[in-house]
């Protein structure tokens, strides 16, 4: 929840009304310069990529950028394109520009750099979807819970392809290990794993858990190399997210293989490849909710406002979360794939291509 002035904002706005009505002209344009003052502010926003995922460009940064500016507020959104370099040159350009509030979603640490030169101007800082040190506040979604949907999926198709996951082999393919989300996504698919007696140490495991990446071609480099080194058996594989998932089954098409695959983002390829039934589900995390929490932090801070959040990072950072979803290609997860279809600009058509297309008509998506 967010600590705001609706109260004193609608009194304020309806007697400000009513003054314009019963004024002069020049009182009336004195009255729209106020109004535009009290509105100025610039959000600044660094995106980290476009490869990783097609939800940074295709929807936080419209959602984002629609919501800041509905409140009155300029904004400035630029992407840092997956290199370190330019996110900090990007961070140093928008200070340099007079911003109010920097949003920053982190890539491989430089998220960090950016934060703390920001709090040096006394600009309040917002890690958006990957916790940042010394950030004023956090927003994501809870994480571990996502990494733990990841962990039962795996388990459920596991038991659904009649595999004893204690005896089953799996190969990992983590999210990047300088994303702080990648230790919650992993922490949660662990825990749920291990309870299963899957074993998840890294040193154990060897080749089968590569180095995590959120780098689709690096990642399909690892699985090729995981499963080879393990003699061509696995019976599922533990993803990260979509795009790497994709990766893998591309591998796995190659060696005509299928079997469960994690992910997450709900992705157009993610859809697809779940209802074609080659990957086992992914998590649809609703960037609407994320992006709109986002901006309402940030339209607090820039109105002078403090906000309140509904969690705490273990290092006391405010965090506000949003509950993600597992979809499967079952009807259970109808709603869910027309929500995430929806919220990508996409329809049925777009994901119920190829083999997708009998499991769209049986579940009724169309």
């Amino acid at each position: 929840m967010l600590k705001r002035s609706f109260g004193v904002a609608a009194v304020t706005a309806a007697a400000a009304l009513l003054l314009a009505a019963c004024s002069s002209g020049s009182d009336t344009a004195a009255s729209e310069d106020t109004a535009a003052a009290a509105a100025s502010g610039l959000a600044c926003v660094i995106l980290p990529d476009s490869a990783s995922s097609p939800r940074w460009e295709n929807g936080d940064r419209p959602a984002l950028k629609e919501a800041l500016e509905a409140a009155g507020f300029t904004t400035d959104i630029q992407n840092a394109e997956g290199d370190t370099a330019k996110m900090l040159t990007i961070g140093d350009q928008m200070l340099a520009s007079g911003c109010n509030v920097m949003i920053i979603t982190d890539y491989q640490g430089a998220g960090a750099q950016v934060a703390a030169k920001s709090k040096a101007q006394g600009v309040p800082t917002i890690a958006y979807d990957r916790p940042i040190e010394g950030v004023d506040y956090y927003v994501s979604f809870d994480n571990v819970t996502v990494g733990t949907l990841q962990g039962e999926g795996i388990l459920k198709c596991l038991a659904d392809a009649g595999k004893d996951p204690k005896t089953a082999e799996l190969i990992f393919l983590d999210g990047d290990p300088t994303d702080g989300n990648a230790a919650m996504f992993a922490e949660g698919y662990d825990t749920a794993l291990k309870a299963a007696g899957v074993e998840v140490d890294k040193a154990k495991l060897g080749a089968k858990r590569p180095d995590g990446s959120w780098d689709g071609a690096k990642a399909g480099t690892n699985f090729e190399q995981a499963l080879t080194a393990n003699g061509g058996k696995v019976d599922a594989v533990v993803s990260a997210n979509d795009t790497n998932a994709a990766s893998a089954i591309a591998i796995l098409d190659k060696n005509k293989l299928t079997v469960p695959v994690s992910g997450q983002d709900a992705s157009k390829e993610g859809m697809n490849n779940v209802l074609s039934g080659k990957q086992c589900m992914t998590v649809f995390k609703d960037y609407l909710v994320e992006a709109k929490t986002a901006a309402e932090l940030a339209i607090a801070i820039l109105k002078g406002e403090t906000p309140t959040t509904n969690k705490q990072l273990a290092d006391g950072t405010p965090f506000q979360a949003a509950d993600p979803q597992a979809l499967y290609a079952d009807a259970a997860s109808l709603d869910g794939f027309k929500q995430a279809l929806d919220r990508s600009g996409l329809t049925a058509a777009d994901v119920c291509t190829g083999a997708a297309a009998a499991k769209c008509t049986e579940i009724g998506l169309s």
